[in-house]
């Protein structure tokens, strides 16, 4: 490891003042026990202080860093969903044959998210996604991802959005299949086996998009419950779902 040369000269020059001092007191008091018993007890207190601010001052420094990292990203995710991942949602429960379980599983939106959040995430993730891409509409699907191309660039251009992993996994996700239905012409005139080919990317693009939805519908709980309330009249997977509120 190179060590800067002017770090050496600073360091020597600290130790040379503090030796100089020392001498000066020695020279003033003739009293060299006074002077060990204060040196012994700063050196000791040295590893106090190294604990108080390399490990507790500093992780407490992390977490607040930590903190406001998370609060800049799900503003970040609350705008991927805004522009598009709600929809995606919607055109992927399309594709879905077993979307019913999904919909039963989201029929009471508030419930799940108040009392069984962690109940319904385990189910959402051990869920068996499926996709049959002749029961949707794949036109639409390749519509909607085309237009939103250039906000997908622009959002994996954020150096933020690489602290989140699942997150930037699911925008090289969407991305991908954005790029694979945009090189086909004729989306609608294709081999089974391309079909098979771009059900398995959409399966990838359903499974982390429902995971990544229900972490920021938790995250709207417990800090926005105005937008949560929003969101949850807008379930994806609720076919009837509506923003208008109808009673109270």
């Amino acid at each position: 490891m190179k060590v800067d040369k002017w770090k050496i000269l600073w360091s020597a020059a600290l130790i040379l003042l503090s030796a100089f001092w020392y001498f000066t007191h020695y020279l003033i008091f003739r009293d060299p026990h006074h002077i060990f018993i204060y040196m012994i007890g700063d050196i000791a207190f040295v590893f106090i202080e190294v604990l108080l601010v390399s490990i507790i001052i500093h992780e407490l420094l992390s977490y607040r860093d930590v903190k406001n990292r998370l609060y800049k990203l799900n503003m970040i995710i609350g705008v991927f969903f805004s522009e598009i991942g709600t929809d995606l949602l919607k055109i992927f429960s399309e594709f879905d044959p077993k979307i019913e379980k999904m919909r039963t599983l989201f029929s009471s939106c508030m419930d799940q998210f108040n009392s069984k959040f962690r109940t319904t995430f385990e189910t959402c993730t051990n869920y068996d996604y499926t996709i049959d891409i002749h029961r949707g509409n794949v036109v639409e699907l390749k519509d909607v991802l085309v237009e939103k191309r250039q906000f997908l660039v622009t959002m994996l251009q954020n150096p933020t959005l690489l602290e989140h992993e699942t997150f930037s996994d699911l925008l090289w996700s969407v991305f991908h299949l954005t790029e694979e239905l945009a090189h086909r012409k004729n989306i609608e005139d294709l081999t089974e086996v391309d079909y098979e080919h771009i059900g398995s990317d959409m399966i990838r693009v359903y499974t982390l998009l429902t995971s990544e939805w229900l972490g920021y519908m938790k995250h709207l709980r417990d800090n926005y419950p105005y937008l949560f309330s929003l969101a949850v009249r807008t379930n994806p997977f609720d076919p009837n779902a509506s923003p208008e509120i109808t009673d109270r």
